[in-house]
């Protein structure tokens, strides 16, 4: 009795939560989307707290143009566009999406620097304000 409970279950759990390729798409899309939406945020704040350095700000907005450039050609070779269609499957989009999160995600930590600043007496703080 104790089995046919557990099978029960188990059966219940696994198909309460099973999700289509599609919807599993939109919600890698929807996490690289959030993930964009806070380092677009660390920029903004970044170019406020900075903006009386012009300089500073012209490098960071070409750093960021170019890391953009970058982002794109890393999932580029990541997963090269090869001629045959739907080469990587039904999950490339997923797939895609949670690389897009993840190379996001190391950006807005590299950029948190500028907001977080670096203990004073570092040598090579550059434009990073002190602490």
């Amino acid at each position: 009795m104790n089995r046919i409970l557990f099978i029960l279950f188990l059966a219940f759990n696994l198909t309460c939560f099973s999700q289509t390729q599609a919807e599993m798409n939109k919600t890698a899309y929807a996490e690289f989307s959030k993930a964009d939406k806070k380092l677009n945020e660390v920029y903004q704040k970044i170019l406020t707290e900075y903006k009386s350095d012009s300089t500073f700000i012209k490098s960071l907005k070409n750093a960021q143009r170019i890391w953009i450039k970058f982002r794109d050609a890393e999932l580029e070779m990541k997963y090269p566009n090869y001629k045959e269609p739907h080469y990587y499957g039904s999950s490339h989009p997923m797939c895609s999406a949670f690389y897009l999160k993840k190379l996001t995600e190391e950006r807005t930590e590299k950029l948190m620097v500028w907001l977080n600043g670096i203990k004073e007496g570092d040598m090579c703080s550059g434009s990073v304000k002190m602490n």
